[in-house]
């Protein structure tokens, strides 16, 4: 199964260094490892920019989400919230909403207030379709938690928040990497969302810009090749940066839930 998953990237990664307008077919080794495709896709694209603003918009939508899904997660899993059960399970509808089902009517609701082609409003609404899942997680994480941590903080006379800050969080490592490296990952490859919101050329993201560098050089495939590989790299490098303690929290996951 991993060779069937892998065999594809291989052949991105060997289209890629092929020359600018070679024909490729199939897994192929290159004669001559060439560069030129990549240079010419981010000349062309102009990734530079695209990189940026996916960046500016990952930066702030994965410490929102996580703070929001952490707090919501530790209200629903430890405290007594009145109607706690109710509300979470309205949450958990979240999850069984897809994108496509109201990218149309969350851009109409942006528009009237003026969200549309900004940064701020592909940012509110990923953070607001990676809450249910955030909490859904965090709530598990803290309800697998030893109830008598959580007792013999408030028998010392800790806060809610002293006994979050203090007793919980230490512990919950794992979980939080994992949760930001997916949020990461989610935010970098939403395509149909910010290609609805977002219509100014210069605030598009990689995501969309290669859709639209798709539409340009579908005959030319090291160049499309090259310009996919320049839009998953950041997202390699972060699970690369993150491995340990992504795979962390899917065993904590795994053993606990």
């Amino acid at each position: 199964m991993a060779l069937v998953t892998l065999l594809p990237f291989v052949s991105i990664i060997l289209a890629a260094f092929q020359p600018s307008g070679a024909l490729v077919s199939g897994i192929s080794w290159p004669t001559a490892f060439s560069f030129d495709s990549f240079r010419e896709a981010w000349t062309t694209a102009g990734f530079g920019t695209l990189l940026i603003n996916s960046l500016i918009i990952a930066v702030v939508v994965v410490p929102l989400s996580v703070v929001l899904s952490t707090l919501a997660g530790y209200a629903f899993g430890v405290l007594r919230v009145p109607a706690g059960r109710a509300i979470f399970s309205f949450f958990l509808l979240g999850l069984t909403l897809p994108v496509e089902l109201i990218v149309i009517p969350l851009y109409f609701d942006l528009r009237g207030v003026g969200l549309t082609d900004s940064y701020w409003g592909v940012i509110l609404a990923e953070s607001a379709l990676f809450m249910p899942f955030g909490i859904f997680w965090m709530r598990t994480h803290f309800r697998t938690n030893p109830r008598e941590l959580i007792e013999a903080a408030e028998l010392d006379g800790a806060s809610p928040r002293r006994i979050l800050v203090s007793v919980l969080l230490p512990l919950a490592g794992p979980s939080l990497s994992t949760m930001a490296v997916l949020f990461f990952m989610w935010s970098w490859n939403q395509f149909l969302l910010v290609l609805i919101l977002i219509q100014d050329p210069e605030k598009r993201t990689a995501p969309g810009g290669l859709g639209f560098f798709v539409g340009q050089y579908s005959s030319n495939i090291p160049v499309l090749c090259a310009g996919t590989l320049v839009v998953l790299a950041p997202i390699f490098v972060v699970y690369l940066l993150f491995q340990r303690k992504f795979i962390g929290g899917m065993l904590q996951g795994a053993l606990k839930g």
